[in-house]
């Protein structure tokens, strides 16, 4: 049956006007039973007794149980009687109590708010859970029960799992959480009520909405947040269905003053107007069929119906008016950029960046299922976190494996959970590592080009990036003509580099010429990077302060991550400590003024010397040229909280000269005064961040807190000093931390359905080869679910496939294509399936033999082979016989860009050394040097930069009793070892092994 798709056809002003959905259907209506007011009782009873009965009964029966006067020291010799064990038995149960009656509380004021999940009463754990079952039973008879919580089946869930998905929710989208906090009053009924259309309505005889259905946005549960999607999946049996319900609601006033802009941005208790054919229960309902619902709710869906056919046009900001393009005139002048952006491009044909593209794409539209859109909507944060990631678990993996004795520890890095798996998949998706790479190789192209011309750095503000891939600079003052291929914009103060120009920039050995951009959020389609060290004077940031630390968060993360800066510090005070594993080299907490003050009052007097004796004007003439090795890198002062009156003036006076140091100074303000302020700015609660004198209006790039503290977790979770390797954590004494993620059952009977080699050239036994025109991307999207057997979320899949952005129905398609081609089980169980959270799996029958490879060095290493060298022997033979190249050999050129996220290609090689060296180690038990010479050159193929075993093979080589082949081994070491000569500890082991080395060398040159 085709889908029939409803469309706004009627105006409020016209109430006889044909209604849009033509088709009503019966929705039943719950009503209260005599079971719920029988609940509803006993709850009643069961709070009293706790509530009252519990305090009079101590009140009465036992009395204060605590002493009347000071107790002496002969207290403590005192004999331990029934009456003092009862005493300190009821000190506890007054505990209990106060502890219950708080969570009571907290349970009924949200109930009676409409706040959804509450706030948690600090170590309560099950108290407030019960607590929240009796309340809810308790109002389940009322209006409000609907407030408390979605469904009564939900209750059953852990406080954890209820609580910090809220916060996480609130957050994701910039500024809903303080603007659920200013608009509680207004929000109370509709996020308390289940929306429903108007008896009222039906009385005043208009007939004109009568048929049509609403929803309401339910309050997160859980892990579960409410998306357009489900909502279509559930209420119209497509979740690709979304799209008329975005259009039937697109920009209409909500009962908050909010509007309906983005299809994956929603918000709990906003009503959904539904296509008329959809079908619910009572989340669904006809306004007729709905009496009880308050007045106050039937008002607000009665003035959002009224909304449906008016174009909602949002009036221009004059953001981008003419402007008047000043600079400050003196030493003490407010110094303002134009007001004016980037002139439009005309239609071009260069492609943009993976990243900006994939957020322009019609799956920009789409759902976000639930990841982070803070991340998913910042490409260039994303890519600094996720490869500053990467470097640091393969760092880890490295000091692991060099600093292992007897074999190693934390093989497998920890795998995210919860929000850092969100986390982490949103960095995956939003991540726009080839924009960083363009934008770092145009900045330094063109400070080598100016170099080249003698020419000096000009003072850049801004830069710009379109949505197309263009790069716009916005400059101080005029600075003459570009050098080619950067063009001048639209006036004399814009410089412009076309993005097909950027891509045939190579690698310039110069330094980066402005490290301090960061990006602060889009305006349309071009997001803004503000040079922060560039301004002479101070930036202020007001809102609220939760806000303003989304916003601080952001700026830290990017500019300790960024890929175009070369070395900076970054100075955070009155917040951010937890900041700092993201880059410990670049990032210092210092705890308060007094501490900035007197640092950055040292380090100016510095900079000024240091500038002088040098002869430059600023550090932007330091950057090119002779003196460029200096690298004057920048200090970026982030300052949270607002400083006093006195201290902003001093403040203001040590950031005076800041601009030609190379210091920037970024402060947060309460309010929109701030002394010695050049630049003011303010981040409201829906998320704009706008600088009126500056002519922006930008849509904020902001950190909340529940992303920042997982993107910190999962720095500290790769951080081999507190990981489960590390000295912090006893993973690794402990096995767990070297077990895989995956263990194959290597025995005869385990025998996989489906094996795909991944080792070395990509070949799958067990399946039909697919279709030619499609074979590349099924077998590409095996191979990245191979590599996560705990699980790949679909965005991540798709980003991965298709980097420069994919629609919804065309990644759904090759879902369907995979699921088919990998086929099911024996017993029906498909070989691909959804888990809990949304993400991707394999079933246990389909095996690579990289899966197979851990399994059998960890059998041999700490299961079955710890107890049986013979077991141990044949599976580390079995294993290095697995070994047949580098992952995915073969694959095509242009795909699988994907693995330069992973750290697999680092994990692999160490895993391939950690046999070879158990395999050698057990036939050295027995004295087998030839065996153990064999094993090591054969893990040595794969991982030839291992200096293990090179030195094992030295110790193998030596145990041989053959000097001349030993002095043969140490000559071709010493030739691959090349100018950097041979590794301290490799010399240290030939002079111990071969004292004449060195003298085979020197006759050798």
């Amino acid at each position: 049956m085709p889908r029939r798709r409803t469309s706004s056809s009627a105006s409020s002003t016209a109430p006889s006007a044909a209604p849009r959905n033509r088709t009503p259907q019966p929705v039943r209506v719950r009503r209260r039973s005599f079971g719920d007011f029988v609940k509803a009782f006993l709850a009643f009873v069961v709070l009293l007794v706790l509530v009252v009965g519990v305090p009079l009964a101590l009140a009465t029966q036992i009395g204060w149980p605590l002493p009347d006067g000071a107790p002496g020291l002969d207290w403590l010799q005192r004999e331990i009687t029934v009456k003092t064990f009862l005493n300190i038995l009821t000190v506890v149960v007054w505990f209990a109590w106060a502890q219950f009656t708080a969570c009571v509380l907290v349970e009924v004021k949200a109930a009676l708010s409409g706040v959804g999940v509450p706030g948690r009463v600090p170590g309560s754990g099950p108290s407030q859970l019960l607590a929240r079952q009796l309340v809810a039973a308790l109002l389940l008879v009322g209006a409000t029960a609907a407030s408390l919580t979605p469904g009564l089946s939900q209750l059953g869930q852990s406080m954890e799992g209820n609580q910090k998905p809220s916060v996480a929710a609130a957050q994701q989208t910039p500024g809903i959480f303080a603007q659920q906090q200013e608009q509680a009053a207004g929000t109370a009924s509709a996020l308390a009520e289940q929306a429903g259309q108007a008896a009222a309505r039906a009385d005043g005889g208009s007939a004109a909405h009568g048929d049509t259905k609403y929803y309401r946005i339910q309050p997160p549960e859980g892990r579960h947040h409410d998306s357009l999607w489900e909502i279509a999946d559930r209420h119209l049996g497509d979740g690709r269905r979304y799209k008329e319900i975005f259009e039937l609601n697109k920009d209409r006033v909500q009962p908050d003053g909010s509007k309906l802009s983005e299809a994956s941005l929603i918000r709990p208790g906003w009503i959904m107007e539904m296509p008329g054919d959809a079908r619910g229960g009572e989340l669904v309902e006809m306004p007729d069929e709905a009496p009880n619902v308050s007045e106050q709710v039937r008002q607000q869906i009665s003035d959002y119906a009224r909304t449906g056919d008016h174009a909602q046009g949002g009036g221009g900001s004059g953001a981008q008016g003419g402007g008047s393009g000043a600079h400050g005139g003196g030493d003490n002048a407010q110094v303002s950029l134009p007001e004016q952006r980037p002139a439009p491009a005309t239609p071009a044909t260069p492609a943009p960046s993976a990243g900006q593209e994939h957020a322009a794409t019609p799956a920009a539209a789409d759902h976000s299922f639930g990841l982070p859109e803070a991340l998913l909507t910042a490409p260039l944060l994303a890519a600094g976190l996720l490869g500053a990631l990467g470097r640091r678990r393969r760092q880890a993996l490295w000091q692991s494996a060099l600093g292992s004795v007897g074999g190693r520890r934390g093989m497998e890095p920890p795998t995210p959970t919860g929000d850092a798996q969100d986390v982490q998949d949103a960095l995956l998706v939003g991540a726009d590592p080839e924009g960083v790479r363009l934008l770092d190789r145009a900045l330094r192209g063109l400070a080598a080009a100016l170099t080249a011309e003698s020419r000096p750095l000009p003072v850049v503000y801004a830069a710009w990036m379109g949505g197309n891939g263009d790069l716009h600079l916005q400059l101080a003052q005029p600075a003459g003509k570009p050098p080619a291929p950067w063009q001048l914009g639209q006036d004399q103060t814009f410089w412009m580099l076309a993005r097909a120009d950027a891509e045939r920039y190579e690698d310039a050995d110069t330094a980066a010429p402005y490290p301090g951009l960061v990006s602060l959020g889009t305006m349309d389609d071009s997001r803004l990077l503000l040079n922060l060290e560039s301004v002479p004077g101070i930036v202020s940031l007001g809102g609220t302060e939760a806000d303003r630390t989304a916003v601080f968060a952001s700026v830290a993360a990017e500019l300790a991550t960024n890929g175009w800066s070369d070395r900076m510090t970054i100075t955070l005070v009155g917040f951010g400590e937890d900041l700092t594993p993201l880059a410990p080299n670049r990032i210092r907490h210092l705890d308060g003024f007094e501490d900035l003050f007197e640092t950055m009052s040292a380090e100016t007097r510095q900079r000024r010397g240091a500038l002088g004796a040098a002869g430059h004007d600023s550090v932007l003439t330091g950057r090119t040229g002779p003196a460029q090795h200096t690298r004057w890198a920048p200090h970026l002062v982030l300052l949270a909280t607002q400083p006093s009156d006195e201290d902003a003036l001093r403040l203001a006076e040590l950031a005076a000269d800041a601009g030609r140091l190379g210091i920037g100074y970024l402060v947060g303000t309460e309010g929109t005064d701030l002394p010695g302020a050049a630049w003011e700015m303010r981040i409201t609660g829906e998320g704009k961040l706008l600088a009126p004198l500056l002519g922006l209006e930008l849509e904020a790039q902001t950190l909340p807190a529940a992303q920042r503290r997982a993107v910190v977790e999962l720095f500290t979770d790769a951080d081999p000093e507190h990981g489960p390797g590390g000295s912090d954590g006893p993973g690794g004494a402990s096995g767990t931390a070297n077990t895989p993620p995956f263990l194959v059952d290597i025995s005869e009977q385990g025998r996989p359905a489906v094996y795909a080699r991944l080792v070395g050239s990509y070949e799958i036994i067990g399946l039909d080869a697919p279709d030619d025109d499609r074979s590349a991307l099924l077998h590409e999207a095996l191979a990245l679910l191979l590599l996560h057997r705990e699980g790949v979320h679909p965005r991540v899949l798709s980003s991965a496939l298709w980097p420069r952005g994919v629609t919804a129905d065309v990644r759904d398609a090759l879902l369907e294509r995979l699921r088919a081609w990998l086929g099911t089980d024996p017993d029906g169980t498909p070989r691909l399936a959804t888990d809990a959270t949304g993400r991707l799996t394999l079933a246990k029958s389909v095996v690579s033999d990289l899966d197979v490879l851990r399994s059998l060095y960890y059998e041999a290493t700490q299961g079955r082979g710890v107890g049986s060298r013979q077991v141990r022997g044949r599976l580390l033979t079995d294993a290095l016989v697995l070994v047949r190249g580098p992952l995915l050999a073969d694959r095509p050129e242009g795909r699988y860009r994907w693995l330069t996220h992973e750290i697999v290609d680092a994990q692999l090689p160490l895993l391939v050394a950690d046999t070879g060296l158990a395999l050698s180690e057990f036939h050295l038990e027995k004295d087998r040097a030839e065996k153990a010479i064999e094993a090591l050159n054969a893990a040595l193929r794969t991982a030839p930069a291992d200096e293990r075993l090179w030195h094992e093979l030295l110790r193998a080589t030596h145990a041989t009793g053959d000097p001349d082949r030993l002095r043969a081994l140490a000559a071709d070491l010493v030739g691959r070892s090349g100018a950097r000569g041979v590794p301290p500890r490799t010399e240290a082991l030939l002079d111990e092994l071969l004292p004449t080395w060195r003298d085979g060398v020197a006759a050798a040159g």
